[in-house]
């Protein structure tokens, strides 16, 4: 069977190249795709067509994609946790530094000398504006223990940093960090605090005058995880007031540029050849596993589903979930084997049958949303 995928973005050709062209079409225009790979497009006014069976998305965030859409049509939606996650923590490490030694600002300042007179004596004068301590020997606070959280966890840790970590789900015993139980413990112990959430109702806006009134004075925060967790007005205020002494962020925005205290930079998190590449593989073969063979792997609006193929023919139904609806389609199905799981409000089972004919009464029982064939 011959696949149409749709890329939104440019896609490395790393990943591409795990979906051979005697199966799969690859194109940036599709008017009737079978799946979409992407990075950073904006899907939310897209109308998705009734082709479609899944987005792939090459990278952890999903905020582009219409998440509730997706799941009420049926279109499976994936991302890549972790494989980005060394490029991010890179630039951690750099923005900890840079808001620790005021590098930035005396980039900046140096530029201001091209043309004049004397430029190392006047760089020798002028140096002490720019004192910052090290970060041996403070504490940061890594609000996030995801693939992110604990690779920054580790490498501060590596470079003397006493870390505190937190996380609503506990983690096994680490040694690179202290798991606190809250994040007033975060706030008030930590000298640099670096977020990596995703943003939902609970973590929108976490970063506010509340949540910085209990921090330290003179504390660094760093953001390259998503721009809506910090109130920019509050953080403003904050370095205003010297109760944050610099604010590194990913994610600019008209109000924050040209704010002495506040670092930006192009988001550049994942910006890197090894991170595109990895996004792109994983991207590429969860997409091309789901078309090919049922499997849902890395799966953010439906759940984690495998089962190993047997002959014959195999059935997948995407589904609401419902009291006794799993029940009516085990009756119609003479199945050899089956998997079936639960994520939220939707499920997903996988028949392995020699017969695929009764797939079209599947399809007409409510609740379910989407019957394949394989």
């Amino acid at each position: 069977m011959m696949f149409k995928i749709l890329t939104l973005n440019k896609i490395s050709k790393t990943g591409l190249c795990h979906l051979p062209e005697s199966n799969y079409e690859i194109t940036s225009e599709c008017a009737n795709p079978d799946g979409i790979i992407l990075r950073s497009f904006a899907m939310h006014d897209m109308e998705l067509p009734g082709s479609l069976l899944a987005v792939a998305r090459a990278g952890a965030g999903v905020n582009n994609i219409p998440i509730d859409k997706c799941s009420e049509k049926g279109i499976v939606v994936f991302n890549t946790p972790g494989a980005n996650a060394n490029a991010v923590k890179e630039l951690v490490i750099c923005g900890l530094i840079l808001s620790s030694r005021k590098i930035y600002d005396g980039i900046v300042w140096c530029q201001g000398l091209i043309g004049a007179e004397g430029v190392a004596k006047a760089v020798e004068a002028g140096k002490g504006e720019f004192v910052g301590p090290e970060i041996m020997g403070k504490k940061l606070g890594v609000i996030g223990l995801g693939a992110i959280g604990v690779k920054v966890a580790h490498a501060a840790h590596a470079l003397g940093m006493e870390v505190l970590g937190f996380d609503i789900i506990k983690k096994p015993v680490d040694t690179a960090y202290k798991q606190v139980e809250s994040l007033d413990e975060i706030y008030a112990g930590s000298d640099y605090i670096t977020l990596h959430v995703d943003v939902n109702a609970a973590t929108k806006g976490m970063i506010n005058a509340a949540a910085l009134g209990k921090m330290k004075n003179g504390v660094r925060i760093i953001n390259l995880a998503r721009g809506e967790l910090v109130n920019n007005t509050d953080i403003k205020a904050a370095i205003d007031e010297g109760k944050v002494a610099y604010y590194v962020t990913d994610f600019p925005v008209e109000d924050v540029l040209g704010k002495k205290g506040i670092i930006t930079i192009p988001h550049l998190g994942a910006s890197t050849p090894e991170s595109e590449e990895n996004c792109a593989y994983m991207a590429a073969i969860q997409l091309k596993d789901y078309l090919e063979t049922g499997s849902i792997v890395n799966s953010v609006n439906y759940p984690n589903t495998k089962l190993d193929k047997a002959s014959g023919k195999r059935i997948t139904a995407l589904h609401k979930k419902a009291d006794g609806l799993v029940e009516k389609l085990d009756g119609i199905v003479k199945a050899k084997s089956v998997a079936y799981n639960i994520r939220g409000e939707y499920g997903y089972t996988v028949y392995d049958v020699s017969d695929a004919s009764c797939a079209d009464s599947l399809k007409a029982v409510d609740g379910v949303l989407v019957v394949r064939v394989i």
